[in-house]
């Protein structure tokens, strides 16, 4: 599976949230006024619930919103079906999953299917799922770190596009993970940034577990 070939225009992002935003942030903060430069640009923000701090950030940078909220649909295929649908108005080339805690369905991996990218905070394939850094602690790991990868239809089971690692210390236990946590979203910010900007500069192709990134065709 390849990417469309790169052209000069910016690449359009769809990105998805549902806390503060701060991954977005990162994002709108790396295209600033550029976004040539960069390689794309966010052409509009989705959150899984109203009032959340990501949306905000959109509202103040001028850029579209929507919310599709679960529990305002009678399933949850018609909800996967919704948030499709809100999304392709926007004619994405990439979704950035950017701390987005919803899982999507089949209608959203048919029309996204490897232009989905989401974060991880671990180095995958180890410790999967929401609990990634309290698992890796208690594991006893002496490195842990953060993944980009693409969605499938697996929990975090999606090709790896980039890792960042981060070291486990003494002074890292159970009841100091938010710190450990943190020290990870630092890093994870920053390879969000370069890995979409990379996707989006060069292109990609996905070969089954393996993504290359540059031109298609080089």
């Amino acid at each position: 599976m390849a990417s469309p070939p790169p052209s000069t225009a910016p690449a359009r992002l769809v990105v998805l949230v549902s806390g503060s935003g701060t991954n977005l942030q990162a994002l709108l903060d790396a295209i600033g006024d550029d976004p040539e430069h960069y390689g794309a640009q966010v052409v509009a923000v989705g959150a899984d619930r109203d009032g959340t701090g990501g949306l905000e950030r959109a509202e103040r940078a001028g850029l579209p919103t929507f919310v599709c909220r679960l529990g305002a649909y009678a399933s949850r295929p018609e909800w996967d079906a919704a948030l499709t649908a809100a999304v392709a108005e926007h004619r994405p080339d990439l979704v950035v999953s950017a701390g987005f805690m919803k899982i999507v369905g089949k209608d959203f991996l048919a029309g996204f299917g490897g232009r989905i990218v989401n974060t991880h905070p671990a180095l995958l394939p180890s410790f999967p799922g929401a609990h990634g850094v309290r698992d890796a602690l208690a594991y006893g790991v002496k490195v842990t770190g953060c993944t980009v990868h693409f969605v499938d239809d697996g929990v975090d089971t999606g090709p790896i596009i980039a890792q960042g690692v981060v070291e486990v210390t003494e002074e890292d236990t159970a009841e100091g993970e938010a710190a450990l946590h943190e020290r990870i979203k630092e890093v994870e910010r920053n390879l969000l940034v370069e890995a979409v900007g990379r996707l989006a500069r060069d292109g990609y192709r996905i070969e089954g577990r393996k993504v290359h990134l540059g031109h298609v065709g080089e």
